[in-house]
């Protein structure tokens, strides 16, 4: 167990390494980085805009039922959209992409390791990281802030709906509520985190890929893990982020 933890920070730490230096090559992988983008990104659109959604609904009524009595609902979208901004659309958004993304790179990588199609990268003199790990990277640090945005807006108008048509909030009040109490900060932290997470999860889908075993076993297990430590990370990072932003 010990010597499995040093082996995955010592893979990380030179796959880092060598993901900067192939920072000098960015120039060689716009279609690559675009067809990452494509599916990272447009290829999550729809689960992630029905999880906000459902997400939204349920945060409005249970908003509702523990401030009821405490603060009138008037003020039920500052709260709402605050909840959503700062914490639910950006770590939700990002748990629903681990599980896609994260598994699917995984998956990706480990097959053309056990296939050695990495091993033939090397033998034509193309670099694996540049082609295979920093475009999925720089699609997810992209991709995660852009559905984020699109998650807090679907979860807000959902939250809106239920507000409307179970809680009797009108949508005039549901939004004013939202303008008195907005602040920059806490769109902006919230985005701030999801690209950290972007990071985090193309990333570690793309060790745990990198170094995957030989055999279907090792594949299955590489996708495990990148989906595991994926969420992992972002939770933690999450706390991390969330005390320094606005601790």
């Amino acid at each position: 167990m010990i010597e499995a933890f040093f082996y995955h920070v010592g893979a990380m730490t030179i796959l880092g390494g060598q993901l900067l230096r192939s920072l000098r090559e960015l120039h060689k992988i716009p279609r690559l980085f675009l067809q990452q983008l494509d599916r990272i990104g447009v290829g999550s659109i729809p689960l992630v805009a029905l999880t906000s959604a459902f997400t939204g609904m349920v945060a409005s009524v249970q908003t509702a039922y523990q401030v009821r009595d405490y603060v009138p609902l008037d003020f039920l979208g500052a709260g709402v959209a605050k909840a959503i901004m700062i914490e639910l659309g950006p770590v939700l958004t990002a748990l629903v992409v681990a599980g896609r993304v994260g598994a699917g790179i995984a998956a990706e990588l480990g097959t053309m390791r056990v296939t050695e199609q990495i091993d033939a990268l090397e033998i034509m003199a193309i670099d694996p990281v540049r082609y295979l790990v920093l475009p999925r990277v720089l699609a997810g640090i992209l991709a995660l802030p852009l559905l984020t945005v699109l998650a807090e807006v679907v979860a807000i108008l959902g939250a809106a709906f239920v507000s409307a048509t179970v809680l009797n909030v009108s949508y005039a009040t549901f939004f004013h509520g939202i303008q008195l109490f907005f602040l920059p900060r806490d769109l902006f932290g919230g985005l701030a985190k999801s690209v950290v997470f972007g990071f985090l999860i193309t990333f570690l889908g793309c060790h745990f890929g990198y170094t995957s075993g030989r055999g279907a076993s090792g594949v299955g297990r590489a996708t495990t893990y990148a989906v595991v430590f994926s969420s992992l990370f972002v939770l933690m990072f999450d706390y991390i982020l969330g005390t320094l932003l606005f601790g």
